[in-house]
């Protein structure tokens, strides 16, 4: 049974720093690409960051570029997603995500929740 479980969400002033953990079981992790999305109120899911199965290639949407960093750590099952220069704008639910095409992936994690404050 593939779980994706997210950590790291919560509350923090504008220009703080976040980093988001995914932890995965159930896959081979280290043959998967990965992916963060994530979710605003009343707004669609959007893409944030992807990287390859072996960490040579990340990619960050142009909304959070310069800010938001992608890396993963195959030896801990775990991709991570490092917030800086957090915006109220940043504020959703970030989901992890892992399979099935860049942007419909088979697997998804429940989700963690992050709040940027003025």
């Amino acid at each position: 049974q593939v779980q994706l479980v997210e950590s790291g969400g919560g509350l923090v002033q504008a220009g703080g720093s976040l980093r988001l953990s995914c932890a995965a079981s159930g896959i081979i992790f280290g043959t998967y690409n990965m992916r963060w999305f994530r979710q605003a109120p009343g707004k669609e899911r959007e893409f944030v960051a992807a990287i390859n199965w072996s960490g040579s290639s990340p990619y960050v949407s142009d909304s959070v570029k310069g800010r938001f960093t992608i890396s993963r750590d195959n030896g801990k099952n775990t991709v991570y997603l490092q917030m800086n220069s957090l915006k109220p704008e940043d504020t959703a639910v970030y989901y992890c995500a892992a399979g099935g095409t860049m942007l419909r992936p088979n697997y998804w994690g429940q989700g963690t929740q992050v709040t940027v404050s003025y």
